[in-house]
């Protein structure tokens, strides 16, 4: 059986638009599930007492794992074959037990060489509204 998902579309989005994806807490868990996927396995990810004698209260999570949520939030709301660039800025460290909350809202909707694009201002932010992560992006949503 084929799920059909909906994206938004080019009317949708206009400037001022938001989606928002709220995902955590984050478990240690996660942490060595997404070591696993990325092949990351920088003990500070992972290992209480090497991150400890690194400077660090405990373990962290990994940076892209925070990216990922947010890239999940963006092809989820526009389509993951929609994108003509994404570029993140790391910001701050996400620890097991943060909560991570996503935003994106379109800051510009245009046409260029006959192709419908929008341009995205998109975060990932813990519970205490610490940034963890800025984005933009463009996109070519379907009309």
């Amino acid at each position: 059986m084929t799920t059909v998902t909906e994206y938004a579309k080019w009317e949708e989005l206009t400037e001022g638009a938001e989606h928002e994806l709220t995902v955590g807490p984050i478990t240690r868990t996660d942490l060595v599930r997404y070591a696993g996927a990325s092949g990351d396995f920088n003990p500070n990810h992972h290992d209480e007492i090497y991150a400890i004698r690194a400077g660090f209260d405990k373990p962290f999570a990994h940076g892209m794992l925070q990216g990922g949520y947010l890239a999940r939030l963006l092809s989820e709301w526009l389509g993951p074959d929609s994108f003509k660039n994404l570029k993140i800025r790391f910001s701050a460290q996400a620890w097991p037990g943060d909560m991570v909350i996503c935003k994106a809202r379109v800051v510009r909707q245009y046409e260029e060489a006959g192709e419908r694009l929008v341009e995205i201002e998109a975060s990932a932010a813990n519970q205490r509204g610490d940034v963890l992560i800025k984005a933009t992006a463009t996109a070519a949503p379907r009309t």
